[in-house]
């Protein structure tokens, strides 16, 4: 091993690599938990209005994204099993199963905001201004929370892209793995996340 590699791995902290990660993932919660409250008491103000607006979304898209999100979050857990293992193989075809799931949810995003945008339903439209505030109120939240949920999404998914090309160059091994650990735990703070907004958007009308 050469010098500049032993410097490297002495100064290698898996532990501080890990807990900064859960620190993250907690100013994330709180950020969404801070969304989650404004979401309560606005629909506490305007119940009637929240529940005409939620009848517009599509129960069945947002169903089929939970379902696909919960699929990613298993692939993910089982590609940190099989790196664990020393499996790169099967590390590299998990990883892959991840990211078109991701693809996938974006895929069903797009549609289900493209039906909304069709109609006029989006911040900036000449439709908003002229809703009962209450509509107006419930489409701004959905658009931002959905919005900021999809941006978290792209941002798992380039983490997962630099960690599948690290697996694959041999920079991520059995004996040091915390990069995809760290992504793994970031893909369930996504999929967490996702898990809250369903029923809170989708199913509570």
């Amino acid at each position: 091993m050469s010098e500049t590699e032993t410097h490297l791995e002495e100064h290698r902290d898996d532990e501080a690599s890990k807990l900064g990660m859960w620190l993250f993932i907690f100013t994330e919660l709180l950020l969404f938990g801070g969304l989650f409250l404004v979401y309560s008491i606005y629909r506490a103000q305007y119940p009637a209005n929240f529940h005409e607006a939620s009848l517009e979304l599509s129960v069945t898209i947002g169903a089929i994204n939970t379902i696909v999100l919960l699929f990613s979050s298993m692939t993910i857990a089982m590609a940190l099993t099989a790196m664990q293992k020393g499996n790169k193989k099967l590390t590299l075809r998990l990883i892959a199963v991840t990211l078109l799931m991701a693809v996938v949810f974006l895929v069903n995003k797009y549609f289900e905001w493209g039906a909304k945008f069709e109609h006029g339903l989006y911040p900036g439209s000449d439709l908003m201004p002229l809703l009962e505030r209450g509509h107006l109120l419930y489409f701004s939240l959905y658009f931002f929370m959905t919005g900021l949920h999809a941006l978290h999404i792209i941002i798992g998914m380039i983490l997962l892209l630099v960690v599948y090309f690290k697996v694959k160059n041999g920079s991520i091994h059995i004996e040091r793995f915390v990069l995809l650990e760290n992504g793994a735990l970031y893909w369930h703070l996504v999929d967490l996340i996702w898990i809250f907004l369903f029923p809170l958007l989708y199913l509570i009308t």
